[in-house]
């Protein structure tokens, strides 16, 4: 039987802009299971970036509940978040959010500082999960040395760390070429075989569509929440020869 990863709610969210207060989310209900691949997509203003924010603990609900494998995360305190964000949430960032002074291992090795470990335990599953993205030759290249493509592996081996239950990946491929693109998507695909629950929040059609699921919003609601039926494969991203 399926693990529920997470369940949200009627889960709403306001903000107050001048005297004006902002609805983002208009009590949203959705349940992820374990293992499941979903996208979230939205037009601007449609509330994906609010939810991606309150699913990845960055940020609060104004009401209703919101449980992380069972636990009810609405009404903890920010460092209390702070924690499941370090442990349970991996965060894949367009911008790739790597430190620039720092190598490739030492920004992957970051997470694990907060868990208490020893450097030699943090250097060794570090490296673990560089191998893992194909960037163990590339361990001592601080961001500047690598490429576009390179850098987001970084930033995925990063997000896998600490094992955590959840990746949540925000627009992933917005800045890189289609090429690189490319083996990225095919990236997150095996990280999904591999076990892993991913959460893709992209604008793009053509990218929600690597997702076995692809839940749509509008107006701070979900306006629609189905299967994807034509699901891209790294079979398919396979250049002819």
């Amino acid at each position: 039987m399926a693990t529920e990863t997470i369940r949200i709610e009627s889960l709403t969210k306001n903000y107050k802009v001048g005297m004006e207060i902002v609805r983002a989310l208009r009590a949203v209900s959705l349940s992820i299971m374990k293992n499941e691949y979903v996208a979230l997509m939205g037009p601007s203003g449609s509330g994906k970036s609010t939810l991606m924010n309150v699913l990845g603990c960055l940020d609060t609900p104004t009401s209703g509940r919101y449980f992380l494998n069972g636990k009810d995360v609405s009404k903890l305190r920010d460092n209390e978040l702070a924690d499941i964000r370090n442990k349970e949430i991996g965060f894949v960032f367009q911008t790739f959010n790597l430190l620039p002074r720092s190598t490739a291992l030492d920004n992957v090795a970051l997470p694990l500082i907060y868990g208490g470990q020893t450097k030699q335990a943090r250097r060794q599953r570090a490296l673990e999960v560089l191998d893992k993205v194909g960037l163990s030759d590339r361990t001592h290249h601080k961001p500047n040395e690598l490429s576009g493509g390179q850098r987001q592996r970084v930033a995925m081996a990063r997000a896998l760390v600490n094992t955590p239950s959840i990746i949540l990946a925000d627009e992933p491929t917005g800045n890189l070429d289609t090429k690189t693109s490319i083996e990225i998507m095919g990236l997150l695909q095996d990280i999904h075989e591999s076990g892993n629950t991913i959460i893709l929040v992209t604008h793009e059609e053509d990218i929600a569509k690597h997702a076995h699921r692809i839940i749509r919003l509008r107006d701070g609601q979900i306006e629609s929440d189905q299967a994807n039926n034509e699901i891209v494969t790294l079979e398919h991203l396979k250049p002819a020869d």
